[in-house]
Protein backbone atom coordinates (compact mmCIF):
# COMPACT_ATOMS: atom_id res chain seq x y z
CA UNK A 1 0.00 0.00 0.00
CA UNK A 2 1.29 3.41 -0.99
CA UNK A 3 0.16 6.42 1.05
CA UNK A 4 0.94 9.97 -0.02
CA UNK A 5 1.48 12.95 2.24
CA UNK A 6 -1.91 14.59 1.86
CA UNK A 7 -1.87 18.30 2.76
CA UNK A 8 -5.47 18.91 1.64
CA UNK A 9 -7.44 21.59 3.48
CA UNK A 10 -10.52 19.40 3.74
CA UNK A 11 -11.60 16.72 3.32
CA UNK A 12 -8.19 15.94 4.68
CA UNK A 13 -6.00 13.11 5.88
CA UNK A 14 -7.20 10.80 8.65
CA UNK A 15 -5.13 8.73 11.10
CA UNK A 16 -4.08 5.50 9.41
CA UNK A 17 -4.99 3.33 12.45
CA UNK A 18 -8.53 4.74 12.27
CA UNK A 19 -8.85 3.87 8.59
CA UNK A 20 -7.47 0.39 9.21
CA UNK A 21 -9.92 -0.24 12.07
CA UNK A 22 -12.82 1.03 9.98
CA UNK A 23 -11.74 -1.23 7.13
CA UNK A 24 -11.57 -4.24 9.45
CA UNK A 25 -15.05 -3.50 10.78
CA UNK A 26 -16.57 -2.48 7.46
CA UNK A 27 -18.62 -5.61 6.74
CA UNK A 28 -19.08 -6.93 10.28
CA UNK A 29 -19.08 -4.48 13.15
CA UNK A 30 -18.06 -6.39 16.27
CA UNK A 31 -19.99 -9.53 15.51
CA UNK A 32 -23.26 -7.87 14.47
CA UNK A 33 -23.00 -9.30 10.96
CA UNK A 34 -23.51 -5.86 9.42
CA UNK A 35 -21.70 -2.62 8.72
CA UNK A 36 -22.29 0.49 10.79
CA UNK A 37 -23.56 1.91 7.49
CA UNK A 38 -26.37 -0.63 7.53
CA UNK A 39 -27.55 -0.65 11.12
CA UNK A 40 -30.49 1.25 12.54
CA UNK A 41 -29.64 4.44 14.37
CA UNK A 42 -32.34 3.38 16.86
CA UNK A 43 -30.53 0.16 17.77
CA UNK A 44 -28.73 -0.30 21.09
CA UNK A 45 -25.51 -1.06 19.24
CA UNK A 46 -25.58 2.29 17.48
CA UNK A 47 -26.69 4.13 20.61
CA UNK A 48 -23.52 2.85 22.26
CA UNK A 49 -21.47 4.16 19.32
CA UNK A 50 -22.83 7.71 19.51
CA UNK A 51 -22.75 7.75 23.32
CA UNK A 52 -19.11 6.67 23.37
CA UNK A 53 -18.19 9.27 20.74
CA UNK A 54 -19.78 12.05 22.78
CA UNK A 55 -18.23 10.87 26.04
CA UNK A 56 -14.77 10.74 24.49
CA UNK A 57 -15.13 14.21 22.96
CA UNK A 58 -16.30 15.60 26.30
CA UNK A 59 -13.27 14.13 28.01
CA UNK A 60 -10.83 15.38 25.36
CA UNK A 61 -12.12 18.95 25.45
CA UNK A 62 -13.19 19.09 29.09
CA UNK A 63 -16.72 20.06 28.06
CA UNK A 64 -18.73 21.19 31.11
CA UNK A 65 -21.99 19.46 32.02
CA UNK A 66 -24.05 22.53 31.17
CA UNK A 67 -23.09 22.25 27.50
CA UNK A 68 -24.83 20.06 24.94
CA UNK A 69 -22.92 18.20 22.24
CA UNK A 70 -24.92 17.93 19.02
CA UNK A 71 -24.09 15.78 16.00
CA UNK A 72 -25.55 17.58 12.98
CA UNK A 73 -25.30 17.74 9.21
CA UNK A 74 -24.89 20.50 6.66
CA UNK A 75 -21.30 21.47 7.39
CA UNK A 76 -20.18 24.69 9.03
CA UNK A 77 -21.95 26.60 6.27
CA UNK A 78 -25.36 25.58 7.59
CA UNK A 79 -24.30 26.95 10.97
CA UNK A 80 -23.93 30.34 9.31
CA UNK A 81 -27.75 30.26 9.32
CA UNK A 82 -28.54 28.09 12.34
CA UNK A 83 -26.55 30.29 14.73
CA UNK A 84 -28.47 33.51 13.99
CA UNK A 85 -31.78 31.65 13.65
CA UNK A 86 -31.38 30.30 17.18
CA UNK A 87 -29.52 33.15 18.89
CA UNK A 88 -29.89 36.46 17.07
CA UNK A 89 -32.87 38.37 18.40
CA UNK A 90 -33.27 36.13 21.43
CA UNK A 91 -32.76 39.17 23.63
CA UNK A 92 -30.98 42.09 21.96
CA UNK A 93 -31.54 41.72 18.18
CA UNK A 94 -27.85 42.40 17.60
CA UNK A 95 -24.77 40.31 16.87
CA UNK A 96 -21.15 41.27 16.31
CA UNK A 97 -19.15 39.53 13.57
CA UNK A 98 -15.38 39.92 13.38
CA UNK A 99 -14.43 39.41 9.75
CA UNK A 100 -11.03 37.75 9.56
CA UNK A 101 -11.45 35.70 6.37
CA UNK A 102 -13.77 34.53 3.60
CA UNK A 103 -15.82 32.19 5.78
CA UNK A 104 -16.18 34.80 8.51
CA UNK A 105 -17.41 37.21 5.83
CA UNK A 106 -19.94 34.64 4.57
CA UNK A 107 -21.15 33.98 8.11
CA UNK A 108 -21.75 37.70 8.65
CA UNK A 109 -23.63 38.02 5.36
CA UNK A 110 -25.95 35.16 6.31
CA UNK A 111 -26.59 36.57 9.78
CA UNK A 112 -27.84 39.81 8.27
CA UNK A 113 -30.84 37.86 6.96
CA UNK A 114 -32.05 37.37 10.54
CA UNK A 115 -31.26 40.58 12.38
CA UNK A 116 -28.89 43.44 12.98
CA UNK A 117 -25.17 42.77 12.54
CA UNK A 118 -22.24 45.01 13.43
CA UNK A 119 -18.76 44.30 12.08
CA UNK A 120 -16.45 45.90 14.66
CA UNK A 121 -13.22 44.83 12.96
CA UNK A 122 -12.08 43.38 9.64
CA UNK A 123 -8.77 42.62 7.95
CA UNK A 124 -10.24 42.35 4.45
CA UNK A 125 -8.45 45.52 3.33
CA UNK A 126 -5.17 43.72 4.04
CA UNK A 127 -6.14 40.50 2.23
CA UNK A 128 -7.00 38.84 5.55
CA UNK A 129 -3.31 38.44 6.35
CA UNK A 130 -3.87 38.86 10.09
CA UNK A 131 -6.51 38.68 12.81
CA UNK A 132 -8.05 42.15 13.20
CA UNK A 133 -7.51 43.76 16.58
CA UNK A 134 -10.47 44.49 18.85
CA UNK A 135 -10.95 46.48 22.04
CA UNK A 136 -13.58 46.10 24.79
CA UNK A 137 -15.08 49.45 23.73
CA UNK A 138 -16.15 47.89 20.43
CA UNK A 139 -18.67 45.72 22.29
CA UNK A 140 -20.30 48.32 24.54
CA UNK A 141 -23.73 47.87 23.00
CA UNK A 142 -25.30 44.69 24.39
CA UNK A 143 -25.70 41.92 21.84
CA UNK A 144 -26.80 38.30 21.65
CA UNK A 145 -23.31 37.09 20.71
CA UNK A 146 -19.94 37.86 19.14
CA UNK A 147 -18.98 35.60 16.25
CA UNK A 148 -15.37 34.72 15.40
CA UNK A 149 -13.65 32.24 13.10
CA UNK A 150 -10.91 30.81 15.30
CA UNK A 151 -8.76 29.62 12.40
CA UNK A 152 -8.92 30.91 8.84
CA UNK A 153 -8.21 27.97 6.53
CA UNK A 154 -7.71 29.93 3.32
CA UNK A 155 -5.39 32.61 4.69
CA UNK A 156 -3.54 30.66 7.37
CA UNK A 157 -4.37 32.86 10.36
CA UNK A 158 -5.51 32.06 13.89
CA UNK A 159 -6.70 33.81 17.04
CA UNK A 160 -3.92 33.82 19.61
CA UNK A 161 -6.30 35.30 22.21
CA UNK A 162 -10.03 35.85 22.42
CA UNK A 163 -11.63 39.27 22.10
CA UNK A 164 -12.75 40.89 25.36
CA UNK A 165 -16.51 41.07 24.89
CA UNK A 166 -17.65 42.16 28.34
CA UNK A 167 -19.61 38.99 28.94
CA UNK A 168 -21.32 38.78 25.56
CA UNK A 169 -21.24 35.08 24.53
CA UNK A 170 -18.61 34.18 21.96
CA UNK A 171 -19.65 31.92 19.08
CA UNK A 172 -16.73 30.35 17.24
CA UNK A 173 -16.32 28.49 13.97
CA UNK A 174 -13.57 26.02 14.84
CA UNK A 175 -13.84 23.86 11.73
CA UNK A 176 -10.13 23.87 10.98
CA UNK A 177 -8.67 23.96 14.47
CA UNK A 178 -10.92 21.99 16.84
CA UNK A 179 -8.91 19.50 18.95
CA UNK A 180 -5.61 20.96 17.71
CA UNK A 181 -4.83 22.90 20.90
CA UNK A 182 -6.23 23.22 24.39
CA UNK A 183 -9.09 25.65 24.96
CA UNK A 184 -11.46 26.41 27.81
CA UNK A 185 -14.90 25.57 26.45
CA UNK A 186 -16.52 27.73 29.10
CA UNK A 187 -15.00 30.79 27.38
CA UNK A 188 -17.50 30.21 24.58
CA UNK A 189 -21.27 30.22 24.31
CA UNK A 190 -21.24 28.01 21.23
CA UNK A 191 -18.60 26.20 19.18
CA UNK A 192 -19.24 24.62 15.80
CA UNK A 193 -17.03 22.67 13.44
CA UNK A 194 -17.32 20.79 10.19
CA UNK A 195 -15.73 17.40 10.71
CA UNK A 196 -13.70 17.05 7.55
CA UNK A 197 -10.46 18.59 8.79
CA UNK A 198 -9.66 17.32 12.29
CA UNK A 199 -12.53 15.01 13.21
CA UNK A 200 -13.60 12.69 10.40
CA UNK A 201 -15.23 12.54 6.99
CA UNK A 202 -17.30 15.27 5.37
CA UNK A 203 -20.99 15.19 6.23
CA UNK A 204 -20.80 15.52 10.01
CA UNK A 205 -20.90 18.79 11.96
CA UNK A 206 -20.25 19.15 15.69
CA UNK A 207 -22.00 21.83 17.75
CA UNK A 208 -21.12 22.43 21.41
CA UNK A 209 -23.61 24.86 22.92
CA UNK A 210 -24.28 26.18 26.40
CA UNK A 211 -27.69 25.04 27.61
CA UNK A 212 -29.00 28.51 28.47
CA UNK A 213 -28.60 29.54 24.82
CA UNK A 214 -30.92 26.77 23.62
CA UNK A 215 -34.64 27.25 23.11
CA UNK A 216 -34.65 31.03 23.48
CA UNK A 217 -36.56 31.64 20.25
CA UNK A 218 -39.79 30.18 18.91
CA UNK A 219 -41.06 29.19 15.48
CA UNK A 220 -37.73 27.81 14.27
CA UNK A 221 -38.14 24.92 11.78
CA UNK A 222 -37.46 21.68 13.70
CA UNK A 223 -34.53 20.66 11.51
CA UNK A 224 -32.83 23.99 12.28
CA UNK A 225 -33.61 24.20 16.01
CA UNK A 226 -30.85 23.33 18.50
CA UNK A 227 -33.52 22.57 21.10
CA UNK A 228 -35.00 19.80 18.95
CA UNK A 229 -31.62 18.11 18.50
CA UNK A 230 -30.74 18.51 22.19
CA UNK A 231 -34.05 16.98 23.31
CA UNK A 232 -33.67 14.07 20.90
CA UNK A 233 -30.02 13.20 21.47
CA UNK A 234 -29.10 14.35 17.93
CA UNK A 235 -31.60 11.81 16.57
CA UNK A 236 -34.64 13.86 15.59
CA UNK A 237 -33.96 12.38 12.16
CA UNK A 238 -31.35 9.89 10.96
CA UNK A 239 -27.96 11.40 11.83
CA UNK A 240 -24.80 10.87 9.74
CA UNK A 241 -24.25 7.52 11.41
CA UNK A 242 -21.03 6.42 9.72
CA UNK A 243 -19.45 9.85 10.12
CA UNK A 244 -20.19 9.77 13.86
CA UNK A 245 -18.72 6.27 14.10
CA UNK A 246 -15.50 7.41 12.39
CA UNK A 247 -15.36 10.53 14.55
CA UNK A 248 -15.56 8.31 17.61
CA UNK A 249 -12.58 6.31 16.33
CA UNK A 250 -10.63 9.53 15.78
CA UNK A 251 -11.45 10.71 19.32
CA UNK A 252 -10.25 7.39 20.77
CA UNK A 253 -7.07 7.55 18.69
CA UNK A 254 -6.38 11.07 19.93
CA UNK A 255 -6.96 10.00 23.52
CA UNK A 256 -4.58 7.05 23.12
CA UNK A 257 -1.90 9.41 21.82
CA UNK A 258 -1.87 11.78 24.76
CA UNK A 259 -5.00 13.84 24.16
CA UNK A 260 -5.25 17.45 23.07
CA UNK A 261 -2.31 18.65 25.20
CA UNK A 262 0.08 16.24 23.49
CA UNK A 263 -1.41 17.06 20.09
CA UNK A 264 -0.93 20.79 20.68
CA UNK A 265 2.75 20.23 21.44
CA UNK A 266 3.19 18.20 18.24
CA UNK A 267 1.27 20.72 16.17
CA UNK A 268 3.45 23.58 17.38
CA UNK A 269 6.56 21.65 16.40
CA UNK A 270 5.15 20.84 12.96
CA UNK A 271 4.21 24.45 12.31
CA UNK A 272 7.53 25.76 13.60
CA UNK A 273 9.40 23.49 11.19
CA UNK A 274 7.72 25.13 8.20
CA UNK A 275 7.66 28.69 9.52
CA UNK A 276 11.33 28.55 10.50
CA UNK A 277 12.18 27.52 6.96
CA UNK A 278 9.98 30.23 5.43
CA UNK A 279 11.58 32.90 7.62
CA UNK A 280 15.06 32.18 6.24
CA UNK A 281 14.10 31.27 2.68
CA UNK A 282 15.08 33.52 -0.23
CA UNK A 283 12.48 31.98 -2.54
CA UNK A 284 9.40 31.29 -0.43
CA UNK A 285 7.49 33.85 1.57
CA UNK A 286 4.83 33.25 4.23
CA UNK A 287 1.49 35.00 3.69
CA UNK A 288 0.21 35.44 7.24
CA UNK A 289 1.53 38.04 9.65
CA UNK A 290 3.73 36.40 12.27
CA UNK A 291 1.49 37.24 15.23
CA UNK A 292 -1.50 35.62 13.51
CA UNK A 293 0.08 32.48 12.04
CA UNK A 294 -2.07 29.36 12.03
CA UNK A 295 -0.91 26.05 13.49
CA UNK A 296 -3.10 24.20 10.99
CA UNK A 297 -2.76 25.95 7.62
CA UNK A 298 0.62 27.29 6.49
CA UNK A 299 0.25 29.58 3.47
CA UNK A 300 3.16 30.70 1.31
CA UNK A 301 4.15 31.87 -2.19
CA UNK A 302 7.22 32.29 -4.37
CA UNK A 303 5.93 35.54 -5.88
CA UNK A 304 5.83 33.96 -9.32
CA UNK A 305 2.64 32.15 -10.37
CA UNK A 306 4.40 29.89 -12.86
CA UNK A 307 6.97 28.91 -10.25
CA UNK A 308 4.15 28.19 -7.78
CA UNK A 309 2.56 25.84 -10.33
CA UNK A 310 5.89 24.14 -10.93
CA UNK A 311 6.40 23.65 -7.22
CA UNK A 312 2.97 22.03 -6.78
CA UNK A 313 3.47 19.75 -9.79
CA UNK A 314 6.92 18.56 -8.73
CA UNK A 315 5.78 18.11 -5.13
CA UNK A 316 3.01 15.80 -6.34
CA UNK A 317 5.58 13.71 -8.18
CA UNK A 318 7.27 13.19 -4.81
CA UNK A 319 4.04 12.09 -3.11
CA UNK A 320 3.40 15.50 -1.53
CA UNK A 321 -0.12 16.25 -2.72
CA UNK A 322 -2.87 18.87 -2.41
CA UNK A 323 -0.38 21.62 -1.65
CA UNK A 324 -1.98 24.18 -3.98
CA UNK A 325 -3.47 27.24 -2.29
CA UNK A 326 -7.16 28.07 -2.36
CA UNK A 327 -8.38 29.11 -5.79
CA UNK A 328 -9.23 32.61 -4.51
CA UNK A 329 -5.67 33.41 -3.43
CA UNK A 330 -3.33 31.03 -5.28
CA UNK A 331 0.11 30.16 -3.99
CA UNK A 332 0.57 27.19 -1.70
CA UNK A 333 -1.05 25.95 1.48
CA UNK A 334 0.12 23.11 3.69
CA UNK A 335 -2.73 21.95 5.91
CA UNK A 336 -1.03 20.17 8.78
CA UNK A 337 -3.98 18.94 10.80
CA UNK A 338 -3.68 16.49 13.67
CA UNK A 339 -3.38 13.46 11.41
CA UNK A 340 -0.45 14.87 9.43
CA UNK A 341 2.73 13.33 10.76
CA UNK A 342 5.97 15.12 11.57
CA UNK A 343 7.50 12.86 8.93
CA UNK A 344 5.18 14.36 6.32
CA UNK A 345 5.98 17.92 7.36
CA UNK A 346 9.70 17.15 7.28
CA UNK A 347 9.31 15.69 3.78
CA UNK A 348 7.66 18.93 2.66
CA UNK A 349 10.36 21.10 4.26
CA UNK A 350 13.09 18.99 2.64
CA UNK A 351 11.43 19.30 -0.76
CA UNK A 352 11.06 23.07 -0.35
CA UNK A 353 14.77 23.32 0.35
CA UNK A 354 15.60 21.17 -2.68
CA UNK A 355 13.24 23.15 -4.93
CA UNK A 356 14.74 26.44 -3.77
CA UNK A 357 18.28 25.33 -4.61
CA UNK A 358 17.21 24.22 -8.07
CA UNK A 359 15.18 27.32 -8.91
CA UNK A 360 17.17 30.31 -7.71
Amino acid sequence: MKRVYNFAAGPSTLPLPVLEQAAAEMCDYRGTGMSVMEMSHRSKVYQDIIDEAEACLRELMGIPENYKVLFLQGGASLQFDMVPMNLLGAEHDLAYYIVSGSFAKKAAAEAKRFGNVIIPASSQEYKFSFIPETTPEMFKTLADYVHITSNNTIYGTRYAKLPETGGIPIVSDMSSCILSEQIDVSDYGLIYAGAQKNIGPAGLTIVIVREDLIGRKEDIPPMLDYKVYAENGSMYNTPPTYGIYLAGLVFKNLKENGGVAAMEERNKKKAALLYDYLDQSRLFKGCARKDSRSLMNVTFVTGNEELDKKFCAEAAEQGIVNIKGHRSVGGMRASIYNAMSMEGVQALADFMEKFEKENQ
